[in-house]
């Protein structure tokens, strides 16, 4: 299958020395040592795990890449050492979709829902009026809050989208705000049809696909299309990410969340990075997404915060589709940024084994988004990871709750 999309963004390639090779290390870098376990995900290294774990390791950063990895007791000699002390070391999560440019609150609607009230996505006009209102300064307030949060639970890469304007201007600032913080921006102007359409859906179609799209591509990656009953069905979309790939853009898609629908068969057909959400599969949608390169993005913040049914991440993986774990952090159906609270619901709740959801949470939202130069820790890497205050990366999911990550490097540079 050919991709018409990029397949990285800022990445590295692998050392062509061995992981646990001593190679050349600068003096000035910085190694942890006194590792209880280290997740790498290379399973040519370590235990042969997909987690690639090693026991009593060390890992050495050199400027913003992953310089080396092994033993402990085989880690080069370098100016700055960090004593983990027993305590487990990850990647950092790589959150492949969130909704983070908004303003407003939907408090009234969380409540309604916890009394009984079902989900519906026309709750996601109420957070376009005070969005609309919002000044740019509210806005990028927003967006700086919320990445500095999940950036202390251990999430180093955040995708984010626009939605929540649905006018040609209000999309581009969404997306010009976001680009300053993250280089994973996604052009959601097919979130809902906008209000000022409500009798002309056609119509809002051709704006998004035309004068909204030409706004807003200077300052995205992807484009995505919220493919459900309530919002655009499959003709609707197709056009639409159709337009966004003749721009440059690659399809991501909200697909199969509400109910079964063509959101998944689209996404595969398109080669999307991801179909999102996942939580009404057939047979067929399974076998689609096992036999492509789309990931199965699953996003269990929503079915908590919603009560609805939970994705069946283990008919997924059995199948053999690449499975990823994210946030969905928004104002109305999944207002967290904890990807540590994601993994244990997770394993709880969807069928995933702790090293599984952990996988997901790191490589598999790499995948999520064409990467390779995030969501794993070897040689050539960009150094994000993530210090538990644990032994073991078990732990987030037996310890649901806990505030477990106790420091976090990005880019090489400790930011907590």
């Amino acid at each position: 299958m050919s991709s018409t999309g990029p397949e990285t963004t800022n990445s590295a390639p692998a050392s062509s020395a061995p992981a646990t090779a001593n190679s050349a290390v600068a003096a000035t870098a910085t190694v942890i040592t006194n590792i209880a376990n280290l997740v790498t995900n290379d399973p040519s290294l370590g235990d042969s795990s997909p987690l690639g774990l090693i026991q009593d390791a060390a890992v050495v950063i050199d400027g913003d890449r992953i310089a080396w990895v092994g033993e402990s007791s085989k880690a080069p000699a370098t100016d700055n050492r960090v004593d983990a002390a027993g305590r487990a070391v990850i990647p950092g999560f790589v959150d492949s979709h969130s909704h983070l440019v908004f303003a407003g609150d939907r408090t009234a609607e969380f409540s309604a829902r916890m009394s009984g009230q079902p989900y519906a996505a026309g709750g996601i006009r109420t957070t376009v009026a005070a969005t609309r209102a919002a000044t740019d300064e509210a806005l990028e307030a927003n967006v700086v809050r919320y990445l500095r949060e999940a950036l202390h639970q251990g999430t180093t890469v955040f995708e984010t989208k626009s939605g929540y304007g649905l006018t040609v201007e209000d999309e581009a600032r969404a997306l010009r705000i976001a680009a300053r913080h993250t280089d994973e921006t996604t052009f959601l102007g097919a979130h809902v049809v906008s209000p000022d359409y409500a009798d002309d859906p056609a119509g809002y179609v051709e704006l998004v696909t035309g004068p909204m799209l030409d706004a807003c591509a200077p300052h995205a990656r992807w484009i995505d299309v919220f493919c459900e009953r309530g919002a655009f069905d499959g003709d609707q979309a197709r056009a639409i990410l159709t337009a966004g790939r003749a721009r440059g853009l690659h399809p991501r898609v909200h697909a199969n969340q509400l109910s079964h629908g063509p959101g998944v068969q689209l996404a595969v057909e398109l080669d999307a990075a991801s179909a999102d959400h996942c939580t009404h599969l057939t047979d067929a949608d399974v076998d689609a997404l096992a036999h492509s390169r789309t990931v199965a993005t699953l996003l269990p913040g929503a079915e908590f915060s919603t009560r609805a049914e939970w994705p069946d991440a283990r008919r997924l993986l059995d199948a053999g589709a690449t499975v990823a774990l994210s946030t969905d952090c928004n104002p109305g159906s999944s207002f967290t940024s904890a990807m540590p609270f994601c993994v244990a619901l997770a394993v709880r709740d969807m069928g995933m084994t702790p090293d599984e959801a952990l996988w997901s949470a790191t490589a598999g939202g790499a995948r999520a988004l064409r990467r390779t130069d995030v969501g794993r820790l070897t040689p050539g890497a960009r150094a994000d990871l993530a210090l538990l205050d644990a032994p073991s990366h078990v732990h987030l999911a037996y310890r649901p709750g806990v505030p477990l990550v106790s420091a976090v490097w990005q880019r090489g540079e400790r930011v907590r």
